[in-house]
């Protein structure tokens, strides 16, 4: 219990000490609650930039939004509560993040981040000119009220440090829970590696959007607490400089630590009250604080909160990584029978004789240049179908069209009947195929553990679920799933592991795992034995062995002696076009195969040159 809730406790405490310890460090109350105001909406935003990866420029958007909506329900006597005018304003902005983020997840990177500038800067705008009405324009809203418990005001001072105090802990409480639910887990995943998370079944999107409207709702009730702590709703909520202060104190403060914004809060605001107050510095204190900031970022890189946390974790780390043995060390054993994965896709009801996988006149073009033309072909429910070819035969751009990643230019892709084709990675996950990549595609920073976690989360839970309280790991079903894959790939032993500090070969099979544990009926294999030693190959090939007594496998691989062992029918690209298809044995004795793999050379004219195929 200590251990789940201590961050909690800990929290309590320093709200207790507060109002004790820092007026003696030149800390007045007033100073205070601005700290915990900003703290309040530094919670979103590092759930949003810090947790999902989101850089938002936007966020005073949202924080004027819930000010400006309570003070004016306040100052025009529309309503009477001023929680429930909070309550009202808080709303206000989530629906519009809902708006904005609508807009703007579909974007990333410095898109994503340009549009929430923009929407920060029409904000403005609107409540400065044409809303100048409602919201006081340049002037602002004075008079906002202070509210009440229990029949008492909650006066400028200490009463109300106390009631933000409240509704800082409050907020923090609710975030670490969002932080480590199933939805958090899920948050993590998309800021390591998005793609990754979507080829696994999460509706990436939806994530980015529920966050984002989150961030917003925080966002909002501190806007409109701000009106409320100095009884005047300031105009200066709209600004651009709000927006990037907050930035500014989450870096300090450190991204990810959800107290990093509240301690860089601390710190810039103190400076910025005291630096004004030292003689003879004048308007210098803006250079002298912008220089404290460079010096706070270029020596402490991930924030100070971020350090503290890093020099935490760094013993555990260090012990993982030492029993870790060397890239190329000593492969672990396969296990002989796998427990069965807990989850899996939902079978499709169909004839005997419908396929598995069915690709009808597979194209894909990119101007001139046709990487796959033309490519049908079957695979057998229950088998191992290997597609082989040589380097730029189109093998990988053919799989990728077969988990729909990438849509095909022609044809289509049945999966035991029922198209798939423009569905996406993400929903095509969820129907049964799951697919390993020619490069990992890992979560580097989680253990191996929580990888595969991340996947039988999306077979458990679906594209998208709002599970904000409880645990990551308390679901059974899912904990069954992941046991069973990280048994099934043999890293049970590697189970607490950050995936980056695994060598090569566990990399690897580390990245199969991830496909297995979405639970398909049909299981894609980019190259799995590439790069790897001659024993890891031989226990990948065991793997893939135990893998196909329960599901269809595809296998592109370069390796011919392991396909002609595993495969019980092979499909061969030869430039992007189907060259041939049979059983391993016919594809052996077939010239055309030979020409595409010896340049054109046959057997005969090669003896003759002194040279053996």
């Amino acid at each position: 219990m200590a251990r789940r809730f201590g961050p909690e406790l800990a929290m309590a405490l320093v709200l207790i000490a507060a109002p004790f310890v820092l007026p003696h460090l030149g800390f007045s109350f007033d100073l205070l609650q601005r700290i915990l105001d900003w703290g309040i909406i530094g919670l979103g935003f590092d759930l949003l930039f810090g947790a999902t990866g989101l850089l938002s420029f936007g966020q005073a958007a949202f924080y004027g939004t819930g000010g400006f909506v309570s003070a004016y329900l306040l100052t025009a006597h529309i309503v009477g509560s001023v929680w429930l005018a909070l309550a009202i304003g808080t709303v206000a902005a989530g629906l519009f993040g809902l708006l904005v983020g609508w807009l703007a997840v579909r974007r990333i990177g410095i898109y994503f981040t340009m549009i929430t500038l923009a929407f920060g800067q029409m904000a403005f705008f609107l409540e400065n000119s044409p809303l100048a009405g409602l919201t006081g324009g340049e002037n602002g809203l004075p008079g906002v009220p202070v509210p009440s418990l229990a029949g008492h005001k909650l006066t400028a001072g200490e009463p109300l440090y106390w009631a933000l105090a409240a509704i800082f802990l409050a907020g923090f409480v609710l975030a670490r829970r969002i932080l480590h639910s199933p939805f958090g887990t899920v948050l993590r995943a998309i800021k390591q590696n998005t793609a990754r998370a979507g080829m696994t079944g999460h509706s990436v999107p939806a994530y980015k959007l529920a966050v984002f409207v989150i961030a917003a709702l925080y966002a909002g009730l501190a806007g409109g607490l701000l009106g409320v702590l100095q009884s005047y709703m300031p105009p200066d909520a709209f600004m651009l400089d709000t927006s990037g202060q907050l930035v500014v104190q989450t870096v300090i403060g450190g991204v990810g630590t959800l107290i990093g914004p509240l301690v860089g809060a601390t710190i810039w605001l103190w400076l910025r009250d005291n630096l004004q107050l030292i003689p003879h510095l004048g308007a210098l204190w803006k250079l002298v604080l912008g220089l404290i900031f460079i010096a706070l970022v270029v020596v402490l890189k991930r924030g100070i909160a971020g350090e503290v946390a890093f020099l935490v974790s760094r013993r555990s780390t260090r012990a993982a990584e030492q029993d870790v043995p060397e890239e190329g060390g000593e492969a672990a054993v396969m296990p002989v029978k796998a427990p069965a994965l807990a989850l899996g896709a939902p079978l499709v009801a169909t004839g005997p004789d419908v396929p598995a996988l069915r690709a009808i006149g597979v194209s894909k073009f990119y101007g001139g240049l046709h990487a796959v033309e033309g490519v049908s072909f079957d695979v057998r429910r229950g088998s191992i179908h290997a597609v082989i070819g040589p380097n730029g035969a189109g093998k990988s751009t053919l799989f990728k069209m077969l988990k729909d990643e990438i849509p095909p230019t022609a044809g289509e892709v049945l999966l035991f009947g029922n198209r798939i084709t423009g569905l996406g990675p993400t929903r095509t996950a969820q129907l049964g195929i799951g697919k390993s990549n020619q490069l990992n595609q890992l979560f580097l920073d989680m253990t191996a553990e929580e990888n595969l976690r991340i996947a039988a989360l999306a077979r458990a839970r679906g594209t998208f679920r709002t599970d904000l309280w409880r645990e990551a790991s308390s679901l059974p079903e899912v904990e069954r799933q992941v046991r069973a894959a990280i048994e099934t790939v043999g890293l049970a032993h590697r189970a607490q592991v950050p995936a980056h500090v695994l060598p090569y070969g566990e990399k690897r099979r580390l990245e199969i795992g991830i496909a297995l544990a979405t639970g398909p009926n049909v299981l894609l294999l980019d190259e799995p034995l590439a790069g790897m030693s001659p024993a890891e190959r031989v226990a990948t090939r065991a793997l893939v062995r135990e893998i196909a007594r329960t599901r269809t496998l595809v296998i592109v691989e370069h390796d011919m002696d392991a396909i002609f062992e595993l495969a019980e029918r092979i499909t061969v690209l030869y430039e992007g076009r189907l060259l041939a298809e049979g059983t391993p044995e016919e594809i052996q004795r077939n010239q055309a195969v030979q020409d595409a793999y010896l340049g054109g050379m046959h057997e005969e004219g090669m003896q003759g040159e002194g040279v053996h195929a």
